[in-house]
């Protein structure tokens, strides 16, 4: 018996084992996926930067590419102001803050409500902080709050009567950097201050901006074109606020220490993005799990995407210069349009967005006002209402206390 299967061996191969040229194509297409997904997983960040006892503002930092952010500062030793739309008391928030002060073996890790869809939200946070003296240390400001309308879905208005897209994307930053201005402007001429943009390609297809104000007509609104539209306003404010910045005359006669610095991630797959291909549909998530291999292939990982943020935050070369550069694969790049830095365009939509806001906050006022005034006339009704209830109480208490002593005494 073991003589012919040794022979059988020899001869005809060992049974079951496949042949060397199907071995060969197996090899070599897994090579080829490999290849695939190294190029499409992007560069990883290899600068470092000693980042204990510095001050980080950060937006979006509980999902996607803003939590890998988030995670890698806060190990590093980063201290870490959450600006978070739910309330600090809310037990998944406060889940995720201990989970992330454990990964990261960080305690100084805080979070703040603030409502990206809400002017007033913003301008609550944003005078708290900067009332006080001395200035508040701040080192970075990263934005990566953001959010979309997947396609087919209707156009969203805010609670104060915006679009969403356009007041997360674009106009929340524009509102949060206007009031953080003088904090950032009274840092010590040694520190290094940046403000880190999150940047999207989908702005090279954006429509022409000019005070801001297509982005409030529903007239040829459509997801694409909103999202778009909010990418290409925040690089071009980007730019205006760099020279906001520059042209300050700081009274120790020192330069400038503020940088603005892009950082565009690239695509990942992150809950934006999931919701952007499965266009907000329980049949588009089903395809989307179907054709996960392809999504998991394709598409950089939340991790990967934080690399050229993780890098506009450490590379030492950006630190120094002119401010206003583009970072993607780790790697300064140019930009696609060349309106980005237009000063007259820039002009137009910083003066529309401050009359924008300036008519919006005066009209919530004003509703608040009302509000709080309706409410104290409801409670000047029910005061006698209630009076007159614990009177009546405490009066057949009283007289039931007495029959009850009369009844003892009896």
């Amino acid at each position: 018996m073991p003589l012919p299967f040794i022979a059988d061996v020899i001869w005809k191969g060992v049974p079951g084992l496949p042949s060397a040229w199907n071995t060969l194509k197996g090899i070599l297409a897994i090579a080829i996926l490999a290849v695939i997904k190294w190029y499409f997983a992007g560069t990883a960040n290899t600068s470092e930067r000693k980042m204990h006892g510095k001050v980080v503002i950060l937006t979006g930092g509980t999902s996607g590419i803003g939590a890998a952010t988030a995670l890698d500062l806060a190990t590093r030793g980063a201290q870490l102001v959450l600006l978070v739309h739910q309330s600090p008391k809310d037990i998944f928030l406060v889940d995720f803050i201990d989970d992330l002060r454990e990964r990261s073996g960080n305690e100084m890790i805080y979070a703040e409500q603030v409502d990206l869809s809400s002017l007033h939200s913003i301008r609550q946070f944003a005078t708290k902080w900067i009332d006080n003296i001395p200035a508040r240390r701040l080192d970075m400001i990263v934005l990566c709050g953001s959010t979309l309308t997947p396609p087919g879905k209707p156009r969203v208005v805010t609670d104060e009567g915006l679009e969403e897209t356009w007041v997360v994307n674009y106009l929340a930053n524009f509102h949060l950097l206007s009031i953080l201005s003088p904090a950032i402007r009274a840092q010590p001429p040694d520190r290094d201050v940046r403000i880190i943009f999150t940047a999207c390609s989908s702005y090279i297809g954006s429509p022409a901006i000019e005070d801001g104000s297509d982005a409030m007509k529903k007239k040829e609104w459509s997801p694409r074109k909103a999202y778009a539209r909010s990418k290409l306003a925040l690089i071009i404010f980007g730019h205006a606020f760099q020279k906001h910045l520059d042209a300050y005359k700081r009274p120790d006669g020192a330069p400038s220490n503020a940088r603005v610095i892009f950082a565009d991630p690239g695509y990942c797959r992150t809950p934006g993005m999931r919701r952007w291909l499965t266009r907000g549909t329980l049949w588009g998530l089903a395809l989307y799990l179907v054709l996960w291999q392809n999504v998991w292939l394709l598409l950089k990982s939340s991790e990967g995407g934080a690399q050229s943020l993780l890098y506009a935050a450490m590379e030492a070369a950006l630190g120094r210069g002119a401010g206003g550069k583009l970072i993607k694969e780790c790697r300064e790049m140019n930009f696609g349009r060349h309106d980005v830095k237009d000063e007259k365009i820039a002009k137009k939509l910083w003066e529309g967005s401050e009359k924008l806001i300036e008519r919006v906050e005066r009209e919530e006022a004003v509703k608040r006002a009302l509000q709080k005034k309706e409410q104290d006339e409801l409670e000047k009704t029910q005061t006698p209402v209630k009076e007159a209830a614990t009177k009546a109480n405490g009066g057949t208490e009283g007289k039931a206390s007495k029959s009850r002593r009369q009844r003892k005494a009896k």
